[in-house]
Protein backbone atom coordinates (compact mmCIF):
# COMPACT_ATOMS: atom_id res chain seq x y z
CA UNK A 1 0.00 0.00 0.00
CA UNK A 2 1.49 3.46 -0.64
CA UNK A 3 0.70 6.35 1.60
CA UNK A 4 -2.19 8.82 -0.05
CA UNK A 5 -3.63 9.43 -3.16
CA UNK A 6 -4.72 12.66 -5.14
CA UNK A 7 -8.25 12.18 -7.43
CA UNK A 8 -7.57 15.27 -9.90
CA UNK A 9 -11.03 16.66 -10.43
CA UNK A 10 -10.28 17.81 -13.36
CA UNK A 11 -12.41 20.14 -16.12
CA UNK A 12 -15.57 20.58 -16.72
CA UNK A 13 -18.19 18.38 -18.87
CA UNK A 14 -18.37 20.96 -21.61
CA UNK A 15 -19.65 18.87 -24.24
CA UNK A 16 -22.07 16.98 -21.88
CA UNK A 17 -24.30 20.17 -20.26
CA UNK A 18 -21.35 21.55 -18.13
CA UNK A 19 -20.70 21.53 -14.67
CA UNK A 20 -18.06 18.79 -13.22
CA UNK A 21 -17.33 16.25 -15.10
CA UNK A 22 -16.62 13.91 -11.94
CA UNK A 23 -20.22 14.72 -10.90
CA UNK A 24 -21.84 12.94 -14.22
CA UNK A 25 -24.16 9.53 -12.91
CA UNK A 26 -22.75 6.15 -14.32
CA UNK A 27 -25.56 3.73 -12.94
CA UNK A 28 -26.19 4.90 -9.66
CA UNK A 29 -23.30 7.25 -8.45
CA UNK A 30 -21.39 10.09 -10.24
CA UNK A 31 -18.23 9.09 -11.63
CA UNK A 32 -15.98 10.64 -8.74
CA UNK A 33 -17.47 8.97 -6.10
CA UNK A 34 -16.50 5.51 -8.39
CA UNK A 35 -12.98 6.99 -8.11
CA UNK A 36 -13.09 7.63 -4.86
CA UNK A 37 -14.53 4.02 -3.89
CA UNK A 38 -12.06 2.47 -6.07
CA UNK A 39 -8.69 4.20 -4.80
CA UNK A 40 -9.50 4.39 -1.33
CA UNK A 41 -8.96 0.70 -0.80
CA UNK A 42 -5.40 1.02 -2.30
CA UNK A 43 -4.41 4.22 -0.12
CA UNK A 44 -3.69 5.34 3.10
CA UNK A 45 -5.74 8.64 2.62
CA UNK A 46 -7.34 10.29 -0.21
CA UNK A 47 -7.48 14.49 -1.30
CA UNK A 48 -9.71 16.00 -3.58
CA UNK A 49 -7.41 18.39 -6.02
CA UNK A 50 -10.06 21.22 -7.44
CA UNK A 51 -10.62 24.87 -8.34
CA UNK A 52 -13.08 27.35 -7.88
CA UNK A 53 -15.44 27.20 -4.90
CA UNK A 54 -14.18 24.13 -3.03
CA UNK A 55 -16.80 24.00 -1.21
CA UNK A 56 -19.28 22.14 -3.92
CA UNK A 57 -17.15 18.91 -3.07
CA UNK A 58 -17.90 18.95 0.69
CA UNK A 59 -20.54 16.63 0.20
CA UNK A 60 -18.07 13.91 -0.65
CA UNK A 61 -16.21 13.74 2.94
CA UNK A 62 -12.50 14.63 1.39
CA UNK A 63 -10.11 17.47 1.89
CA UNK A 64 -10.13 19.62 -0.97
CA UNK A 65 -7.08 21.53 -2.25
CA UNK A 66 -6.69 23.86 -5.27
CA UNK A 67 -3.54 24.51 -7.42
CA UNK A 68 -0.98 26.63 -5.89
CA UNK A 69 0.41 27.81 -9.57
CA UNK A 70 -1.21 30.52 -10.85
CA UNK A 71 -3.79 30.23 -14.29
CA UNK A 72 -4.20 27.43 -15.90
CA UNK A 73 -0.99 24.94 -15.34
CA UNK A 74 -3.05 21.54 -15.97
CA UNK A 75 -2.83 17.96 -14.20
CA UNK A 76 0.90 18.83 -13.02
CA UNK A 77 -0.82 21.64 -10.90
CA UNK A 78 -3.06 19.16 -9.35
CA UNK A 79 -0.25 16.70 -8.71
CA UNK A 80 1.96 19.53 -6.98
CA UNK A 81 -1.03 20.05 -5.27
CA UNK A 82 -1.50 16.92 -3.70
CA UNK A 83 2.38 17.04 -3.18
CA UNK A 84 1.97 19.42 -0.73
CA UNK A 85 -0.86 18.17 1.09
CA UNK A 86 0.59 14.88 1.49
CA UNK A 87 3.98 16.34 2.34
CA UNK A 88 1.90 18.28 5.22
CA UNK A 89 0.47 14.98 6.27
CA UNK A 90 3.97 13.10 6.52
CA UNK A 91 3.36 10.96 3.46
CA UNK A 92 6.20 10.44 1.53
CA UNK A 93 4.42 8.77 -2.08
CA UNK A 94 1.63 10.01 -4.09
CA UNK A 95 -0.96 8.16 -6.55
CA UNK A 96 -2.45 10.32 -8.69
CA UNK A 97 -6.26 9.63 -10.49
CA UNK A 98 -8.34 11.44 -12.70
CA UNK A 99 -12.01 11.82 -11.64
CA UNK A 100 -13.38 11.14 -14.94
CA UNK A 101 -11.77 7.67 -15.30
CA UNK A 102 -14.03 5.11 -13.10
CA UNK A 103 -12.59 1.78 -13.73
CA UNK A 104 -8.90 1.79 -13.62
CA UNK A 105 -7.63 -1.11 -12.02
CA UNK A 106 -8.09 -2.15 -8.72
CA UNK A 107 -4.33 -2.97 -8.24
CA UNK A 108 -3.21 0.35 -9.32
CA UNK A 109 -1.59 1.81 -6.50
CA UNK A 110 0.60 -2.10 -5.90
CA UNK A 111 1.63 -2.47 -9.20
CA UNK A 112 3.23 1.48 -9.83
CA UNK A 113 4.84 0.71 -6.27
CA UNK A 114 6.83 -2.16 -8.00
CA UNK A 115 8.92 0.14 -9.36
CA UNK A 116 11.78 1.63 -7.84
CA UNK A 117 11.98 4.95 -9.40
CA UNK A 118 10.79 8.37 -8.55
CA UNK A 119 8.13 8.98 -10.57
CA UNK A 120 5.72 5.65 -12.49
CA UNK A 121 3.31 6.10 -14.62
CA UNK A 122 0.60 3.82 -15.78
CA UNK A 123 0.47 2.97 -19.47
CA UNK A 124 -1.35 1.16 -21.70
CA UNK A 125 -0.45 -1.18 -24.91
CA UNK A 126 -0.28 0.77 -28.42
CA UNK A 127 -0.15 -1.35 -31.63
CA UNK A 128 2.36 1.31 -33.03
CA UNK A 129 4.14 2.64 -29.80
CA UNK A 130 4.74 -0.34 -27.81
CA UNK A 131 3.55 1.59 -24.85
CA UNK A 132 1.05 4.69 -24.55
CA UNK A 133 1.67 6.44 -21.26
CA UNK A 134 -1.94 7.19 -19.13
CA UNK A 135 0.23 10.32 -17.51
CA UNK A 136 -2.90 11.08 -14.80
CA UNK A 137 -2.07 7.90 -13.33
CA UNK A 138 0.97 7.78 -11.44
CA UNK A 139 3.44 7.80 -8.25
CA UNK A 140 4.96 10.26 -7.49
CA UNK A 141 7.96 10.89 -4.68
CA UNK A 142 6.53 13.64 -2.66
CA UNK A 143 10.02 14.75 -2.07
CA UNK A 144 10.18 15.84 -5.90
CA UNK A 145 7.26 18.72 -5.00
CA UNK A 146 10.07 21.94 -5.00
CA UNK A 147 11.71 20.49 -8.81
CA UNK A 148 8.24 20.42 -10.06
CA UNK A 149 6.83 23.86 -8.59
CA UNK A 150 10.24 25.47 -9.93
CA UNK A 151 9.28 23.72 -13.50
CA UNK A 152 5.52 24.59 -13.52
CA UNK A 153 6.61 27.92 -12.59
CA UNK A 154 9.22 28.26 -15.67
CA UNK A 155 5.96 27.59 -17.97
CA UNK A 156 6.26 23.57 -18.18
CA UNK A 157 2.86 22.39 -18.91
CA UNK A 158 2.83 19.14 -20.30
CA UNK A 159 3.05 16.26 -18.22
CA UNK A 160 5.82 14.06 -19.79
CA UNK A 161 8.15 16.45 -20.29
CA UNK A 162 8.87 16.96 -16.34
CA UNK A 163 8.40 13.44 -15.42
CA UNK A 164 11.19 11.74 -18.60
CA UNK A 165 13.59 14.42 -16.84
CA UNK A 166 12.97 12.91 -13.60
CA UNK A 167 14.05 9.56 -14.78
CA UNK A 168 10.24 8.13 -14.94
CA UNK A 169 9.31 4.56 -15.51
CA UNK A 170 6.17 2.69 -17.10
CA UNK A 171 4.30 -0.16 -16.12
CA UNK A 172 2.02 -1.44 -18.52
CA UNK A 173 -1.71 -2.12 -17.78
CA UNK A 174 -4.51 -3.60 -19.71
CA UNK A 175 -5.75 -1.87 -23.13
CA UNK A 176 -9.43 -0.83 -21.59
CA UNK A 177 -8.57 -0.21 -17.89
CA UNK A 178 -7.93 3.55 -18.39
CA UNK A 179 -11.13 4.49 -20.42
CA UNK A 180 -12.04 8.28 -20.01
CA UNK A 181 -15.54 9.98 -20.02
CA UNK A 182 -15.15 12.67 -22.47
CA UNK A 183 -18.49 12.53 -24.74
CA UNK A 184 -22.37 11.57 -24.46
CA UNK A 185 -21.13 8.20 -26.62
CA UNK A 186 -18.17 7.82 -23.77
CA UNK A 187 -20.76 7.75 -21.34
CA UNK A 188 -23.24 5.51 -23.08
CA UNK A 189 -20.61 3.43 -23.49
CA UNK A 190 -19.88 2.80 -19.91
CA UNK A 191 -23.40 2.75 -18.94
CA UNK A 192 -23.69 -0.88 -21.09
CA UNK A 193 -19.87 -1.68 -20.12
CA UNK A 194 -19.11 -0.67 -16.92
CA UNK A 195 -22.09 -1.07 -14.71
Amino acid sequence: MTDCAVILAGGQARRMGGGDKGRLMLGDQTLIQRVIDRITPQVDAVVLNANGDLSRFEDLGLPVVADSVTGYAGPLAGVLAGMDWAAEQGHEWLISVAADTPSFPLDLAQRLAGKDTPVVLAATPDPERGRLPQPTFGRWQVALRDDLRAALNDGVRKIRQWTQAQGESLVVFGEDDFFNINTPEDLAWAEQNLT
